[in-house]
């Protein structure tokens, strides 16, 4: 049975919510969610909190979590996981985001299942885009993927573009911003010098994919919500309100 662990990347400083990890969401802060969250997963052996930030630490402390204190010199929360990963004796890191206070625990299930073939090194998810307003947001990543369910490409741009309508649409998908990887291949990848397309996008995982690295995208039903602003917190606390389970 493979050894899972699961990261939780957490930054203190954000351009546009600075302090988020801490956002109170009916009591607790928004790292508490994710981190209980992903405990609930069957595959995960255990969850550790990656964050330079002594604010951070403390507070998971506080509650009974797992926490590293990582360099605060980290570009990506690829290069912090990786920090931490080099310390494990597991199989597979989960990558969960710091922002995800919704994340449902089978979503990580879905995540870790390709790792059965042992020629899988990296996976994640996707879900297909029913929102129109989705297709235009640039925070809303699409992607498209070949045949064998690998991952082509991901943009903020609406991908793929349909030049002649009148024979239909293809199926559109958004990314969900969940990653695992074989801990040999995370670490390959955080040793990797940033690639044009991934400074480009600002998207992490287009550097896997430049430098040839498969990704294995899973679909799921599962959705989540990303708190990037004041406003998505908001309907997070509304949505735990209306009796969404957490």
């Amino acid at each position: 049975m493979l050894d899972v662990v699961a990261v939780i990347p957490a930054r203190f400083a954000s351009t546009r919510f600075p302090g988020k990890p801490l956002a109170d969401i009916d009591g607790r802060p928004m790292i508490e969610h994710v981190y209980r969250r992903a405990s609930l997963s069957p595959v995960v052996s255990k969850v550790i909190v990656a964050t330079d930030d002594l604010r951070i630490a403390t507070r998971v402390a506080q509650f009974g979590g797992n926490v590293k204190l990582t360099r605060a010199d980290h570009l990506t929360g690829t290069d912090r996981l990786a920090e931490v990963a080099a310390s494990l004796d597991c199989d597979i890191v989960v990558n969960v985001q710091g922002d995800e206070p919704l994340l449902d625990p089978r979503a990580i299930t879905e995540l870790v299942s390709p790792f059965s073939d042992p020629s899988v090194s990296m996976s994640t998810l996707y879900r297909r885009i029913t929102e129109p307003a989705e297709l235009s947001n640039p925070n809303v990543v699409k992607l498209v993927t070949d045949r064998a369910g690998y991952a082509m490409y991901f943009s903020r741009a609406p991908i793929p573009y349909t030049r002649d309508p009148r024979g239909g649409y293809p199926p559109l998908f958004r990314h969900v911003g969940v990653y695992a990887y074989s801990r040999s291949a995370l670490m390959v990848l955080a040793s990797l010098e940033p690639t044009p397309l991934e400074r480009a996008e600002s998207l992490e995982q287009l550097r896997a994919l430049e430098h040839g690295i498969r990704i294995r995208a899973v679909e799921t039903s599962y959705d989540s919500i990303g708190v990037d602003t004041p406003e998505d917190l908001e309907q997070v606390r509304r949505l735990l309100q209306a009796g969404r389970p957490n």
